[in-house]
């Protein structure tokens, strides 16, 4: 005979507040909303754009994921938990819609599926009752409010580094922007009228790629009426980073059944930046966080859907229903293929972090319960299903180049030079590693103080995140990448990372038994600390030494060797202060551990400061954007069909001794129209190899540029019949077209530099 399951107690449902209780709940909410209405404004954000872009938010992504959230999760823990799950399925239930609308031709019928969907919630009875919900729990102003401090912060510092750097369009001919921002809007123009979609610079090139978070851009478009410039370089990344910080915030409070578990690790994600004692900032394992975020999109939306990924698989993973928070319940087995399936075209780092926590999950319970978690294998085969499905589907099996290279990545640090003896190499190498651990992963110093604390003993949901943690720093370690890529698998790691952390750090303050005031305190201490580490980078900090790659981690170092000296020193004087003030004593692990996670507070702010010396385009690579040539491209798009194939003749960057830097995607961008042949300097097939590589099509090539130097009736018709150009776009800086082009096809538009022919 079977024994019952342990009954779970219903939790009673708080009754309504007060007008003032429920203005103080709100006001966190409104505050947040408030703020970056203000900082979207103030970046020349039309204010209709933002009012259709909050109807897009509302009735067409969170309003059909909630409901759809809400019929498969078991019972109701928050309001902001089911808001913030329902943002992640609405994600997710936006990529089959728009697959299905767009093979029919009827992309702009798209906003019919949020409405399917409230239309069913609305007409069957048995879903009607997800309409209106009690929730058991509320979530604490202090937390509120915690979680709304960093979407402001995070909101401001988007907007010194991105917003304010890259308008809208260009202004002048003297307007720069980040090389990869017009690939970007490339992709989403692409998403928006074709299906398959194509690379946009090759016209018949296949693109094999993450492009997922593209279509995202494109029915927000499509669906919210708003150019795509503005929902690509206002909208759409400062809203998933809001996203992804609320969703951060209720998966520490999932996992932890603790709610400032979620709120410190929020701020952990987003407030912390990486370390380093350089300005301007420079970077050696990596880019700064909001740089990821901003200059490929495709990270902070994968990051959406990995957080509500974890926290659905963190069912999975602890199957026990006495929990302090409700588990979802069946609708994870639901749940859990849709956001893996969402996250293997997401971003390509996503689903390994993911599968290496499962099997590292799985051997630890193996071990410390001697039975095979088969809940946790079915989850990790799930994870390799999707991961196949991505390689074989969307990546057509290209690696990219990358290749399996233990500590690959580092190496260029620590080979040495001739003159160097061999018993100093494995001090540098030491010195390399504890460098990559100081600059990149400090965050997660709490991790070390919950195994101390947990004695190796951990919970299932702590043995999950502990193996995301450590699978992010490890894929990158292992695997080598051209171009720093693999710093991505760091970056899914994180979501692990901090999450466990913050719950590490609540231990030890749980430990530290604080009172109220002494909370308060704690803190004070941690802001005025954060205060002074800014303070001291501002005034001292120094551009990185030349040399050799090994030089410019010597500021890192003597920085973090400075830090771990004063750190000595204050242990040894902490005996005798604490004997003078016995409010001290066992407070020195909580005030140890604020300080390390506090260590990094300068890193975004520096990035800040690197940002306002680089007005235009911002202060990483950024190429000009001449106003003329991006008129030319709007007005191409104004009077041709999407059906219509564009040739030009630029394709370079630049032309460096002799060699095409083939990453010109403006055109293909600004006029979201298929090119013959742009620029191939990010198509999949030569990403491994670099953007200096030879176009693979030299007859091709050769054909597009005879339409602009010796056009002949032939030769336009072919690319007219053949390839589907109806337009020529010349940019008359690069080469100007032979007059023999005038009597063959059509001008229609001349702004001087730039001029578009139409083909009969």
């Amino acid at each position: 005979m079977t024994a019952a399951a342990p009954a779970v107690a219903e939790k009673s449902v708080p009754a309504p507040p007060g007008p003032a209780a429920a203005l103080r709940r709100w006001l966190p909410l409104a505050a947040a909303l408030g703020y970056v209405a203000v900082v979207l404004l103030a970046a020349d954000t039309a204010p209709a754009d933002l009012a259709r872009y909050a109807g897009y938010l509302l009735l067409a992504l969170i309003l059909p994921g909630a409901l759809v959230y809400r019929s498969l999760r078991r019972r109701p823990h928050t309001l902001v938990e089911d808001l913030a799950m329902g943002a992640a399925v609405g994600l997710v239930l936006e990529l089959p819609a728009w697959a299905v609308f767009a093979a029919l031709g009827l992309a702009e019928w798209l906003w019919l599926w949020p409405a399917a969907i409230v239309a069913l919630f609305a007409a069957v009875p048995g879903l009607r009752r997800h309409w209106l919900v009690r929730y058991p729990e509320r979530a604490p102003v202090g937390w509120s409010w915690s979680v709304a401090g960093v979407v402001g912060f995070f909101t401001t510092y988007l907007s010194a580094t991105f917003l304010e750097r890259n308008p809208v369009l260009p202004t002048s001919e003297g307007t720069r922007q980040y090389l990869d921002l017009a690939y970007q809007l490339s992709l989403a123009g692409e998403a928006k009228h074709q299906f398959p979609i194509h690379l946009p610079q090759v016209a018949q090139e296949p693109l094999d790629y993450h492009w997922f978070g593209y279509v995202h851009m494109a029915a927000t478009s499509l669906i919210g009426g708003i150019e795509l410039p503005v929902v690509a370089l206002r909208l759409t990344v400062p809203a998933l980073c809001a996203a992804a910080i609320v969703l951060t915030a209720v998966l520490g409070w999932r996992v932890s059944g603790r709610p400032y578990v979620g709120a410190i690790a929020a701020a952990l994600f987003f407030v912390i930046g990486e370390t380093n004692f350089t300005d301007p900032v420079t970077m050696p394992f990596g880019t700064q966080t909001s740089f990821v975020i901003w200059h490929g999109m495709s990270m902070i939306y994968s990051w959406v859907l990995l957080i509500a990924l974890v926290a659905v698989l963190a069912d999975v993973v602890d199957r026990r229903t006495d929990r302090p928070v409700a588990p979802i319940g069946r609708g994870a087995a639901v749940l859990a293929p849709l956001l893996m399936l969402a996250s293997s075209g997401a971003k390509a780092s996503s689903l390994p972090v993911v599968g290496v926590a499962l099997a590292f999950t799985a051997v630890a319970l193996l071990v410390s319960t001697r039975r095979i978690p088969w809940a946790v294998v079915a989850a990790g085969l799930g994870t390799a299903a999707a991961q196949l499905f991505a390689t074989a589907v969307l990546y057509r099996f290209k690696a990219y180049g990358i290749e399996v290279s233990p500590l690959g990545t580092l190496e260029g640090y620590w080979t040495p030079p001739p003159d160097q003896s061999g018993w100093t190499q494995p001090l540098v190498v030491a010195a390399v590693l504890a460098a990559f651990l100081v600059n990149m992963q400090l965050r997660a110093a709490g991790v070390v103080a919950l195994l101390r604390l947990r004695r190796g003993r951990l919970e299932p949901l702590q043995w999950f995140l502990l193996g995301g943690a450590l699978a992010g720093p490890g894929l990158y370690l292992l695997l080598l990448q051209s171009g720093g890529a693999n710093q991505y698998f760091t970056r899914a790691g994180f979501t692990f990372a901090v999450v466990l952390s913050a719950w590490g750090y609540v231990l030890v303050a749980d430990r530290a038994r604080l009172t109220r005031r002494e909370r308060a305190a704690l803190g004070a201490f941690a802001a005025t600390l954060a205060v002074l580490l800014v303070a001291v980078q501002f005034r001292y900090a120094a551009p990185a030494p030349a040399g050799t790659p090994l030089d410019w981690l010597a500021p890192l170092l003597w920085w973090a060797g400075g830090l771990a000296l004063l750190t000595v020193l204050a242990a040894g004087a902490w005996r005798p202060l604490t004997q003078g003030i016995p409010a001290l004593r066992r407070r020195g692990g909580v005030l140890l551990l604020t300080a390390l996670l506090v260590v990094g507070a300068p890193g975004l702010l520096m990035d800040m400061r690197k940002s306002e010396r680089v007005p235009n385009g911002g202060a990483y690579t950024n190429v000009p954007l001449p106003k003329s040539r991006v008129d030319a491209a709007r007005w191409t798009r104004e009077h041709s069909s999407p059906a219509d194939v564009l040739a030009t003749n630029v394709h370079c960057l630049a032309v460096v001794n002799g060699w095409c830097d083939a990453r010109s995607f403006w055109l293909s961008a600004y006029a979201e129209r298929r090119v013959l042949v742009e620029g191939w300097g990010f198509a999949p097939r030569v990403a491994a190899i670099g953007a200096y590589t030879p176009f693979w099509d030299q007859d091709l090539l050769r054909r597009n540029d005879a339409a602009f130097t010796a056009p002949t009736a032939d030769g336009l018709r072919e690319l007219r019949d053949r390839h589907a150009v109806r337009w020529l776009v010349v940019d008359r800086s690069v080469g100007r077209e032979s007059p023999e082009l005038g009597r063959l096809a059509r001008l229609r538009f001349d702004n001087g530099r730039m001029a578009v022919y139409q083909l009969g």
